[in-house]
């Protein structure tokens, strides 16, 4: 059985029913216990949960801190195209918006490879638009090649795959996969990808038992916060999660928390999520998972970023672009896919993590090296 059988059986409005009926009670309950199951985590992440923001930030410091110790990892993501062949409502490189695409030649990618590796960086994540006829996996393939001669950690955000290609990837020096599902409200799915592959909304979500059956170290997973109830969409995540760690436990598994932020076509999120909630979100996470690892990313302020750092995130990306060839030539706002909030370069990044008490961390292990 695959996760989309599973999510099928689960009534979105009977899921959302039950976590809004939780009492401070339940939420009590949870934070007493010393392993935390689903039914845990909707009293974490309920209305009722608000009231106990403090014991739960304390509990996920004490946690993370147990697991991760006084440390944050650092990455930057590193666009090599934004062209895209779907139309997604909130998406500044959507097909629909007119901007000039860019693909970076293995020239440009080996410039930014060597800015980023200058600037101290020995993780990137590597973004692209969804344009399998134009960025597939050979581009993949030899961008990989390319990549880990400079960089301990090469981690991809792109199209779903299939199962051979990421086996084949792996071999080119892949170290983890992210994908986001953006929602798990199939009508909500429909209405905000309105053209192209990413429209499937079962091949998106049965990606992840892909990574799995390919043997991929680590899997990100993550919902695009204002687009939909932040708390049923982060329900039925967790049931994800749980379901992909009784399958696949050898690989390690990342929650992000991508809140969106203001890109071509100017759409307004429907739901917006507050710092609280945010908040609440990453605590709950950390007390329902202990072992996972949480990452945000610049899109949110620096001080927020900073006081966040401290509760329960364990992995930062730092000095971001979000158009391809940014980091070895002036950025181009015209060709960014959202605008970041937290410009600092990743000095004043790596500043902040050790005024906090924490070290940065570069690299967490290396193959070969």
């Amino acid at each position: 059985m695959s996760f989309a059988d599973q999510l099928n059986r689960l009534d979105w409005d009977s899921e959302q029913l039950s976590l809004y009926a939780h009492t401070e009670a339940d939420v009590q309950r949870a934070l007493s216990k010393s392993q935390r199951d689903i039914e845990d985590f909707r009293a974490l992440i309920s209305p009722a949960a608000r009231a106990y923001l403090e014991p739960m930030a304390q509990l996920s410091q004490l946690l993370t801190r147990q697991r991760f110790g006084r440390t944050q990892q650092l990455f930057a993501p590193l666009y090599l195209s934004n062209a895209c062949a779907n139309i997604c409502t909130y998406c500044g490189f959507s097909m629909e918006n007119r901007l000039r695409r860019k693909v970076l030649s293995a020239e440009e990618i080996h410039r930014e490879a060597e800015a980023l590796k200058a600037r101290g960086f020995r993780h990137v994540l590597i973004v692209t638009g969804e344009a399998p006829k134009v960025v597939g996996v050979d581009y993949f393939a030899a961008a990989l090649t390319e990549l880990q001669q400079h960089f301990a950690q090469v981690s991809l955000e792109v199209q779903p795959l299939a199962q051979a290609d990421y086996e084949r990837l792996q071999r080119h020096g892949l170290h983890s996969v992210l994908v986001y599902q953006e929602t798990y409200h199939r009508p909500t799915y429909a209405e905000h990808h309105r053209k192209g592959n990413k429209a499937d909304f079962d091949y998106r979500l049965d990606t992840m038992d892909r990574l799995g059956r390919a043997g991929i170290h680590r899997m990100g997973l993550g919902v695009l916060l204002g687009l939909t109830d932040w708390r049923t969409d982060s329900l039925m995540m967790a049931h994800h999660l749980r379901y992909l760690e009784q399958r696949y436990w050898r690989s390690r598994f990342s929650v992000s928390f991508p809140r969106l932020r203001p890109a071509a076509g100017d759409y307004q999120a429907r739901a917006p999520i507050s710092d609280a909630d945010l908040v609440q979100l990453i605590c709950a996470w950390r007390l329902f998972s202990p072992d996972v690892e949480l990452s945000l990313s610049t899109r949110e302020r620096a001080v927020f970023r900073d006081h966040l750092m401290t509760l329960g995130i364990t992995s930062l990306s730092a000095e971001s672009q979000t158009q391809p060839g940014g980091y070895s030539a002036e950025a181009d706002a015209a060709l960014e896919q959202f605008e970041i909030d937290d410009s600092r370069p990743l000095e004043g990044v790596v500043a902040a993590i050790r005024r906090n008490g924490y070290e940065p961390v570069f690299k967490d292990w290396q193959a070969g090296w």
